[in-house]
């Protein structure tokens, strides 16, 4: 089976390479025969080579057996291996000062169209291979060490999914030394161990028993009975730590998070721009006072920033008792009513987009007296800033806004965070015009 899956890795990344020169070589002559006659194909074809061997260099983790995977964190894989790859050429044609010599059309053509492929032959092997997993073929054989809650939710998973392969032989809930022995004999290709993380002498155990076993070993921790982010596995100076909760903000994710706020807000602040100058003159004109408001919120580890809006209140409201909610009451103009009720108050937090503060996509930030509150309140509530506030999010398109009820809230915002993508994020934008702005709990 080792063997097999090395062979097939190996033709994935032939087939791959084939077709990201393919590709590039189809645009090539699709471009010189309509545009321009005068490509040099050497020179092309020497830059698609490199390009299509950086690209398997990027992409190692691609490679590895997706059986049981996530079809979406594959295509995020291969996109990821595209982006780099192609990030790579700008920059050694920038340097080489060489960007003249090759089109931009064929250059973002190229990319596109291997984009396109390579998650087109993904989706077809993915589809074609679980087809004939659930027939009975190319199945891998388990066995199931453990008696508890994790152990039943692995039976019952296995049993839904008959696509992955993946067959129970026996679960072994009785860990007699015996029985364990007799497992280690068993011509199985993996045994899962559904043991409780806590209990290392029972662990010691087992593993002795099963050390004459020469099935692939994994064990399951207990995580099913907590409400975990991101969780995994990292290595950290040479030690294997397992991640209960972690921000999805890191590496390429933050730099792409950072490009979409950053490229997105400008576009919508130039776009915005005479509307907020019209709500700027109104807020001055309907009530006395400054035309923006700020307000400490609490965002990303915790920080403290100052939030904009634009001001919908008396300007000495707040300088009694701070209450949570109750927005409606707030208001002082019939136009500042009509701000609160159409989110428009909202706009200039693009500036906080822009200082690297908030996110146009995440949870919205609390005070930090209401902070401090409903932590201790409100079961994972912490947990909403492991990545930066949001203008508007997941919960927002969903209604939970205004004084609606806050663990619902809190569990659409972990939602989000787990399944970060910035498909995720362009999705929620659009809804937010169909739903975000005007709502009935908007005030």
């Amino acid at each position: 089976m080792a063997a097999s899956f090395i062979i097939n890795s190996y033709l994935i990344r032939v087939f791959d390479f084939v077709i990201i020169n393919l590709v590039g070589l189809g645009t090539f002559f699709a471009i010189q025969y309509f545009k321009d006659p005068d490509l040099d194909l050497q020179r092309y074809a020497s830059l698609m080579v490199l390009a299509s061997l950086a690209y398997l260099v990027l992409t190692n983790r691609a490679y590895r057996s997706w059986r049981g995977g996530n079809l979406m964190a594959l295509f995020g894989q291969v996109a990821s291996g595209v982006l780099k790859t192609w990030i790579l050429i700008l920059i050694w044609l920038v340097f080489s000062k060489s960007t003249e010599m090759y089109s931009r059309l064929w250059l973002g053509s190229w990319a596109i169209m291997s984009l396109v492929l390579l998650c087109g032959s993904r989706l077809f092997s993915y589809v074609l291979i679980r087809r004939y997993r659930s027939k009975g073929v190319n199945l891998r054989h388990i066995a199931i060490v453990g008696s508890g809650g994790t152990a039943d939710e692995i039976a019952r998973r296995i049993s839904e999914s008959p696509w992955s392969g993946y067959r129970v032989q026996l679960q072994l809930k009785d860990l007699d030394e015996g029985k364990l022995t007799d497992l280690a004999k068993q011509p199985l290709n993996e045994i899962w161990l559904a043991l409780p993380m806590g209990d290392g002498s029972q662990m010691r155990m087992v593993m002795e028993h099963l050390q004459m076993s020469t099935a692939t070993i994994r064990f399951v921790p207990d995580w099913f009975s907590f409400r975990l982010i991101n969780h995994g596995v990292s290595e950290v100076l040479g030690m294997q730590m397992i991640d209960l909760y972690g921000t999805p903000m890191t590496g390429m994710n933050l730099f792409l998070k950072s490009m979409e706020d950053f490229c997105l807000s400008i576009l919508i602040l130039v776009f915005i721009s005479p509307l907020m100058l019209i709500l700027a003159i109104g807020v001055k004109l309907s009530s006395p006072g400054p035309v923006f408001y700020r307000q400490e919120r609490v965002g990303w580890n915790g920080e403290v920033f100052e939030i904009y809006k634009f001001r919908t209140m008396p300007a000495d409201l707040e300088e009694g008792k701070v209450v949570w909610g109750g927005s409606a009451n707030k208001s002082v103009t019939s136009f500042s009513k009509w701000l609160r009720s159409t989110s428009l108050d909202e706009l200039p937090q693009f500036f906080n987009v822009l200082q690297g503060k908030m996110s146009i996509v995440g949870p919205r930030p609390e005070r930090p007296v209401f902070v401090e509150q409903f932590k201790k309140e409100i079961p994972g509530y912490m947990k909403k800033h492991l990545v930066k506030a949001g203008i508007t999010g997941w919960a927002q398109i969903h209604g939970w806004r205004g004084d609606t009820d806050l663990t619902a809230r809190i569990e659409h915002d972990l939602y989000y965070i787990e399944n970060w993508s910035v498909w995720l994020d362009l999705k929620i934008i659009f809804f937010t015009i169909f739903r975000g702005f005007v709502n009935k709990n908007a005030y």
